[in-house]
């Protein structure tokens, strides 16, 4: 089997994986990101037309009736149409928002629900989802620090913090809204890139022990071309799952299938850059890795508490 060289970019990757990160976090800051009514409040009204009406004059519509901060867009097909208002609500909401877009592009309009979601509440997930995922990025470090090494634990977390920070990025750069769907799929980005990771860290675990001549970057290119067919195979099929989800899933998913796609890429190109240029930045080598020697007890020596010891002491 030919050995890819892998190890022979990692100066490449690292600048890439640098910029992305750091473009991540610019846009974090500057644009933030685009919370939903999960995490802001307030409501939500669906509507369907008859016939599939023009987004604009919708716009136009709730705007001359006073809602300004109204956001449209498609639900599910080009009939329905969702409505987000800020914190505007009350009883009657639902039914000014529907005599509001009435006779919009020469179609009658169906009210199909309203819902209103506290401030308080969505406060309370916001807090709750960050201390989730910190949680996560904790039990990831302590578990693979037991299971391995504290040194494939930093690898394995920088590997995670970077794949959140870029599918957190593109949702702050397109300015998608970031609701309960998407949260839920970062979270699946951390389990799905945490299992990639595991998988590389211990095929590299074994062939340090097993390989007696070979340099660490030698040993790392061998243990990541053992593994690529492995990892492109749970890839490849992974995105096609999530991109029929994304096409054919609906409106509701779309936010879900889109971030694990993105996570799924990342992930993937993370656990064979990333973490191994850790474990290469913090000087991984075969000593890290020796098994202990067990203390062998020889049979015969030493005696146990009340065993024959005075009578070999009487012995001649």
């Amino acid at each position: 089997m030919k050995i890819i060289n892998f190890m022979g970019l990692r100066k490449i990757a690292g600048a890439l994986s640098i910029v992305l990160v750091l473009g991540s976090l610019i846009s974090l800051a500057v644009n933030q990101l685009q919370f939903g009514l999960d995490f802001t409040g307030g409501t939500l009204i669906e509507v369907g037309y008859q016939q599939a009406p023009n987004l604009v004059e919708v716009r136009t519509a709730l705007q001359d009736s006073g809602f300004d901060d109204a956001i449209v867009q498609n639900f599910g097909s080009e009939k329905e149409v969702l409505v987000r208002l800020g914190q505007t609500f009350n009883d009657k909401v639902g039914e000014q928002v529907l005599g509001a877009l009435q006779g919009v592009s020469g179609s009658s309009v169906e009210l199909r629900r309203s819902e209103y979601v506290g401030a308080q509440v969505g406060e309370e997930l916001t807090e709750q989802g960050g201390m989730g995922m910190l949680l996560a990025l904790a039990i990831v470090m302590i578990y693979v620090a037991l299971r391995f090494q504290i040194k494939f634990s930093i690898g394995a977390v920088v590997a995670l913090m970077h794949d959140v920070l870029i599918v957190l990025g593109v949702f702050s750069i397109l300015k998608l809204d970031f609701d309960l769907t998407v949260l839920a799929a970062i979270l699946a980005v951390i389990g799905y890139s945490l299992n990639d990771t595991i998988v590389v860290s211990d095929r590299i675990r074994e062939n340090f022990r097993k390989i007696r001549k070979g340099t660490t970057i030698e040993i790392i290119n061998e243990s990541l071309t053992q593994t690529l067919g492995r990892t492109l195979v749970t890839s490849i099929t992974t995105i096609l799952v999530l991109m029929a989800l994304l096409i054919f899933g609906g409106e509701l998913i779309h936010g879900f299938a889109l971030a694990l796609i993105m996570g799924v890429l990342v992930g993937t190109y993370s656990s064979i850059y990333v973490a191994a240029n850790v474990l290469l930045l913090l000087g991984i080598s075969k000593e890290d890795l020796i098994i202990p020697p067990k203390e062998e007890v020889i049979e015969g020596e030493g005696f146990e508490e009340g065993e024959d010891f005075e009578q070999d002491l009487e012995r001649p």
